[in-house]
């Protein structure tokens, strides 16, 4: 009975003025509802994926807490035809953002143009790294400690080392070894008249998970003369953590 009362209450005082004020009696001339509270918050209709898309034609501007992404979905279709959305980044902010790790190559011998993909040898050298928990390196391999979302470049300086004419290297990233994204590959390389040298570079964002593990694939493409890694900390592999 007292929550019927309190129902009519708010009905009759917007019939009446228009504007509902809630923990305050200033509401502001461009709202029909200001709610102020320094103890509580308001709570969304929570529902999961498959309740949302279950929604019988949901309005334009419909907004739900998802529970299967964590976030606020808004409807910014029609109701014939929804499109949710969500209206905030689903990944925590943490003190991690902004974080990063840069490592760069010590092995100026291993052939990086093999006929079968190798591991890249980039992680020699630590040139830095903010936060070890963040980024842990395993032989060539780095695990991610954290959700979020991470830039990734990576600079390739090659050199031939063999008398034939053509090779062909190529990179590429792999998640948890699959192969994702995109491939930087150099053409040919040539050794005649002094043309043995060459780079690869790659730039990524990527959404990851804690205890993601990543690694640079390095193969080559074409002919499968040799060549390495230019020289003691010429190639380098930069990870930093935005979201």
């Amino acid at each position: 009975m007292k929550k019927l009362t309190f129902l009519i209450l708010i009905i009759s005082h917007l019939s009446a003025f228009a504007q509902v004020g809630i923990g305050t009696t200033v509401v502001d001339p461009s709202a029909i509802l200001q709610i102020e509270s320094t103890e509580k918050g308001i709570l969304y209709p929570s529902m999961t994926t498959l309740e949302r898309n279950l929604l019988v034609l949901p309005a334009n501007g419909l907004l739900i807490y998802n529970t299967d992404t964590n976030s606020f979905d808004c409807n910014r279709g029609t109701p014939a035809i929804p499109n949710w959305t969500s209206v905030h980044n689903k990944l925590p902010t943490t003190s991690y953002s902004w974080q990063s790790a840069k490592y760069s190559n010590s092995d100026i011998t291993t052939n990086i143009n093999p006929t079968t993909a190798i591991d890249l040898p980039v992680f020699g050298n630590e040139e830095w790294n903010d936060n070890s928990s963040l980024f842990s390196v395993t032989a060539n391999t780095i695990t991610i400690g954290e959700p979020g979302r991470y830039k990734i470049n990576i600079n390739v300086s090659m050199v031939s080392t063999s008398t034939q004419a053509r090779k062909a290297p190529e990179i590429y990233l792999t998640l948890n070894n699959v192969a994702i994204q995109s491939i930087a590959s150099t053409g040919y390389m040539r050794r005649n008249n002094g043309h043995e040298n060459s780079s690869l570079h790659l730039n990524e964002v990527l959404e990851l998970n804690a205890t993601d593990v990543l690694a640079v694939k390095i193969v080559g493409a074409g002919n499968g003369n040799s060549a390495v890694l230019r020289s003691n900390g010429s190639s380098n592999f930069y990870i930093e953590k935005v979201f």
